[in-house]
């Protein structure tokens, strides 16, 4: 996918992502979760400016940007604008399913990668893939080939921001982290 599909805001990236594939050594997904985070987003990363460890979210679009939550899991964002990323919150496994039962230590393909800390301990993503394209090796990103049916809600796991519908999921997915609210 090229530079120009991320270069836009993370609301719009979010929804077009879902029912796009994400590859990282050709292990991942169908992309059935995301939420969407600005610069002017009191829960974004970005909001107080750039520091060491935002640094990739005012890179160039299409770049990895993964941090630490909580100081335990690996968590994978793809930078939009400027100050702007994607948050890549479930995924629908579908390539190198072993692979990602041996990191994770489970056999529940609905549990692989369901949340964002077991989207990157599925695929393998760490702090080393920060600031990475995702056009190159080892990710891979995979435009969807049918339209997909996209279901917005608030976002879940923040406690500023949380009336903002940013959060995009594939509609009757049993792979996302969370139901959608009705």
């Amino acid at each position: 996918m090229s530079e120009s599909f991320f270069a836009r805001t993370p609301d719009m990236v979010a929804a077009d992502l879902i029912g796009c594939t994400l590859l990282v050594d050709g292990v991942g997904g169908l992309i059935v979760e995301t939420e969407a985070y600005d610069q002017a987003d009191p829960a974004s990363h970005s909001f107080a400016g750039p520091t060491r460890r935002n640094a990739s979210m005012f890179g160039p679009p299409g770049r990895a940007y993964v941090y630490r939550s909580y100081g335990l899991h690996w968590c994978v964002n793809i930078v939009c604008l400027p100050g702007s990323a994607v948050l890549i919150r479930a995924l629908e496994p579908t390539a190198g399913l072993e692979t990602m039962r041996a990191h994770r230590g489970i056999r529940d393909d609905r549990l692989l990668c369901a949340g964002p800390g077991r989207v990157c301990r599925a695929l393998g993503i760490t702090g080393a893939h920060d600031g990475m394209a995702l056009d190159a090796p080892p990710f891979a990103v995979v435009p969807r080939t049918v339209p997909a049916a996209v279901v917005a809600d608030r976002r879940i796991g923040i406690i500023r921001g949380v009336e903002t519908a940013w959060r995009f999921s594939l509609a009757g997915s049993k792979f996302v982290s969370r139901p959608v609210r009705r």
